[in-house]
């Protein structure tokens, strides 16, 4: 198996993470550096098909490196999924081409077409530019006609400190499921002293059940300090907002903002944060 740079890949029950080296997670290591904000992205890639149906992952890459996110939440990414996505391994490319460590979750887990092929995956994705610490992936309940979704929870270092980053994306045609998984998130994440993110395509707007369920627990960064209705959907004409960054009061958020891109159905959001 091949090794990025500073890096080692672990393949476990359909997970892929980046783990770092032994010297940067030696105990009673610090980073000593002066202080910097924390820039966070959110983006459901639609494994890399764009509005005007291009398979185009240099773009999104570019936006990415644009936006200078330090750690970033992917949504919809394709790991050797099928023709769609030219059977890419996508969170792998997208830390190869912007030399950041990444981990994987499978949320849907199949077994290849052929035998001694990879296994086809599709899930999200967390890049950072710190190496992640640890990576976990828990599936959310799930109604009998829908999809596998999960949530995905890294620990990486911002000065010295542990941040949690977790990235999901919930249902998007059942009310009474996403609420339910809604609720698990809540269960899963709240009541740690950790300062958190939780970011994703939550696939519900502001008012409804399922996101104040999450708003009574987290801020949301958009409420705070964004500018304008936040819509990110449908990329090509925007008339909701369904794509969050939440955080933690440890956190402080200084700017969000919508980027606009035609590299998705989706558009994705940034923020910039200092850790109180």
């Amino acid at each position: 198996m091949r090794k990025l740079p500073k890096r080692l890949l672990v393949t476990f029950t359909g997970l892929l993470m980046l783990l770092p080296t032994a010297a940067a997670a030696s105990p009673g290591h610090s980073d000593d550096r002066p202080g910097r904000p924390l820039k966070v992205l959110t983006y459901n890639i639609h494994h890399g098909a764009g509005t005007d149906g291009v398979l185009d992952l240099e773009r999104i890459a570019q936006v990415i490196d644009d936006s200078g996110a330090d750690v970033v939440g992917l949504q919809e990414v394709d790991n050797h999924w099928s023709e769609r996505s030219n059977w890419e391994d996508q969170a792998a490319w997208f830390a190869r081409r912007l030399q950041m460590h990444y981990a994987f979750a499978a949320n849907l887990d199949l077994p290849p077409l052929n035998q001694g092929e990879p296994r086809r995956q599709y899930g999200t994705a967390v890049l950072s530019k710190t190496p992640i610490r640890d990576f976990h992936n828990t599936l959310l309940p799930l109604y009998p006609t829908g999809e596998q979704r999960g949530l995905a929870v890294a620990t990486i270092k911002v000065r010295g400190q542990n941040v949690r980053f977790a990235n999901t994306h919930l249902t998007s045609n059942n009310n009474a499921e996403r609420l339910e998984q809604a609720k698990k998130v809540v269960e899963l994440l709240a009541g740690s002293k950790t300062p958190t993110l939780l970011v994703g395509d939550l696939n519900a707007t502001p008012e409804k059940p399922e996101i104040t369920t999450l708003t009574a627990v987290w801020r949301d960064t958009w409420a705070e300090v964004g500018v304008g209705p936040g819509y990110t959907i449908e990329a090509d004409n925007p008339t909701a907002r369904i794509d969050f960054v939440l955080h933690t009061a440890t956190l402080r958020p200084t700017a969000a903002k919508v980027i606009t891109t035609n590299g998705s159905d989706h558009l994705p959001v940034a923020a910039t944060f200092t850790l109180r």
